[in-house]
């Protein structure tokens, strides 16, 4: 391990005091930003999506399963990425153990991703993962949620492109009393950072995320 400085613990008590104004500044701007993501308008899906289930066909609306609100975890399986993205089995592993608490707040999670409901089946079963993922095929859901990513994706240097076709995401509904469904919100890649609890502990590990991530994250099996 790296050496690093020593001191007493008045010292530590004093340097834990400093960090502990941030941190609780920290915390009270992100209350603040949960806040404005609930305020943000919500928008009418009007497109007519089609999604392959382990209970058949199903539209947007049939995904919330009785609840009223939906988030999709976009998951990079598919012809770009036909083996499963590595990063986004990393975070569904932290992922999985929500899906019960937040069905009894009236959110249904699930992973969705353009590969064959088959394929995703076996990947599923080969990692043990308790959630509900289906299948986009080519039914145009990835390229209309992406388009904000798309704009962004045009800024960025040459040879670093997104493929909004496939890209880790996060979309979430809501399902209005009239059966509308609404879009509230979307982000991906650094904006799912929270979400993992595995990078929240390893910021609080003496030597955090660390430097260098060849060959890391990897797939849990493949350690």
């Amino acid at each position: 391990m790296t050496i690093h400085d020593t001191g007493t613990r008045e010292e530590w008590r004093k340097a834990y005091e400093e960090l502990r104004t941030q941190e609780k500044e920290l915390t009270r701007r992100s209350d603040e930003l949960a806040r404005q993501r609930r305020t943000m308008p919500w928008v009418p899906v009007t497109k007519d999506y089609r999604f392959d289930t382990n209970n058949g066909e199903k539209t947007l609306a049939q995904l919330f399963d009785g609840r009223s609100q939906l988030i999709i975890r976009h998951f990079m399986h598919g012809p770009k990425t036909p083996e499963g993205c590595p990063g986004c089995t990393f975070e569904t592993d932290n992922l999985v153990g929500a899906v019960p608490h937040l069905a009894h707040r009236d959110v249904t999670f699930i992973l969705a991703s353009r590969s064959p409901l088959p394929t995703l089946n076996a990947y599923k079963q080969r990692f043990g993962w308790d959630i509900d993922w289906v299948s986009l095929g080519d039914n145009g859901f990835n390229e209309d949620f992406f388009e904000i990513m798309r704009t962004s994706a045009a800024n960025r240097p040459a040879g670093n492109m997104l493929d909004v076709m496939e890209l880790m995401a996060l979309s979430c509904f809501a399902l209005g009393d009239d059966g509308v469904v609404y879009h509230t919100y979307s982000t991906y890649d650094r904006g799912t950072d929270g979400l993992n609890a595995t990078w929240q502990l390893l910021d609080r590990a003496p030597l955090g995320r660390g430097d260098t991530y060849d060959n890391w994250p990897r797939k849990r099996d493949e350690y």
